[in-house]
């Protein structure tokens, strides 16, 4: 939370302004602040993310054929392919980032592709090159669901910077936050536009309603949480890599236990603390243990967006088609993360993980 300190005077002004939505003065100044922080210059600030996803998809041409997407991520990404009018075709992962495998990509598209929607699992960036390449190749827009990767740098630049477009969510549970909330870049000219009318009811001017779209405007109380918190994401940031660094100190001598990396050309937000336990069957053991105690560790992310009943029956929700997709399922648990935490809460958090890896499975 922001500190009320720095909030009492931006609710001040919402009380002065007498505007509270519809693209405020305090929303066009975080929106400026905003890609200054970052380094971009064409971002959009939406009411939420899963909107952003969808209206990113409109913006870009596709309401219908396919989408190519991977199942190991929140439900938004897919749900976004769904609401945009797209059906979605499901790829496997690589083990490496656990995002999309190029190679999968390539075999799934079909004259009925229109675009790939790719992950950043984590925050950690999936294989962009090639992604980028089949892309090109083919035709096709890619968009990334960066959710995770407020402050995120790949190659020097805001992660947010590659593909057709990248969405960033503000949720409440992020580096950084607006309550909800969310941002868009469409480095394309015309497509930010269309995204901004979409975004909007699909207004243009008093006058003209050129075609059908959403409310995805963000509030003035939003962006008021934005500019209270954004001066503070850094000193966030570097809170959550000190505690990163001691989980990984604490948990090196668990020799079921992987810390996942961050590739050598990107910097990392330390969002989550995410593990992969290889012990067949001991992942939701240490689940079920951490959550006895009070522990708020989470499955990320189970069950796969395949397996769910309104993706199922898709032809490319076929486990045999998803391996590696499948197994991360079972096997990643992701520990409490915050700035907050306390070295102390954190020790608790890794005796507990060990008392429960240390045990046997439970017969299922």
């Amino acid at each position: 939370m922001p500190a009320l300190a720095d909030l009492l005077p931006l609710l001040e002004e919402i009380w002065e302004n007498r505007t509270v939505s519809n693209g405020g003065p305090l929303l066009r100044r975080f929106e400026s602040a905003l890609g200054q922080h970052l380094g971009l210059s064409d971002l959009s600030v939406v009411t939420n993310a899963s909107l952003g996803l969808v209206l990113a998809l409109r913006a870009l041409g596709v309401d219908r054929g396919e989408v190519i997407t991977t199942p190991f991520s929140f439900v938004a990404s897919t749900h976004a392919i769904h609401w945009a009018g797209a059906i979605p075709v499901f790829a496997d992962i690589e083990n490496e980032t656990l995002g999309l495998d190029p190679q999968a990509v390539e075999r799934a598209i079909t004259p009925q592709t229109r675009a790939i929607l790719a992950v950043h699992s984590y925050g950690h960036a999936c294989m962009v090159d090639e992604l980028e390449a089949i892309a090109r190749r083919h035709g096709l827009p890619l968009l990334y669901d960066a959710a995770h990767c407020f402050g995120v740098e790949l190659d020097g630049r805001s992660i947010l910077s590659r593909g057709d477009a990248a969405v960033v969510s503000f949720h409440g549970t992020k580096v950084f936050h607006t309550c909800e909330g969310g941002a868009v870049r469409l480095p394309n000219h015309p497509a930010k536009l269309n995204f901004d009318i979409l975004a909007n009811h699909g207004i243009a001017d008093e006058n003209s309603i050129p075609c059908i779209g959403l409310n995805a405007k963000a509030s003035e109380l939003q962006a008021a949480f934005g500019l209270a918190l954004l001066p503070h994401a850094t000193e966030c940031i570097a809170r959550r890599g000190t505690l990163d660094a001691r989980y990984r100190e604490l948990l090196a001598t668990f020799p079921d236990v992987q810390c996942r990396s961050v590739g050598p050309r990107q910097t990392h937000n330390y969002y989550n603390f995410p593990i992969r336990i290889s012990a067949p069957g001991m992942r939701d053991e240490a689940f079920r243990r951490l959550r006895e105690v009070g522990v708020m560790a989470r499955r990320y992310f189970h069950p796969l967006i395949s397996r769910l009943d309104g993706y199922r029956s898709l032809p490319s929700a076929d486990p045999s088609n998803l391996p590696l997709a499948s197994a991360a399922a079972q096997e990643m648990l992701v520990l409490p993360l915050y700035p907050d935490l306390e070295p102390s809460d954190q020790d608790r958090v890794v005796e507990e993980l060990a008392r429960a890896l240390a045990s046997q499975p439970e017969a299922h």
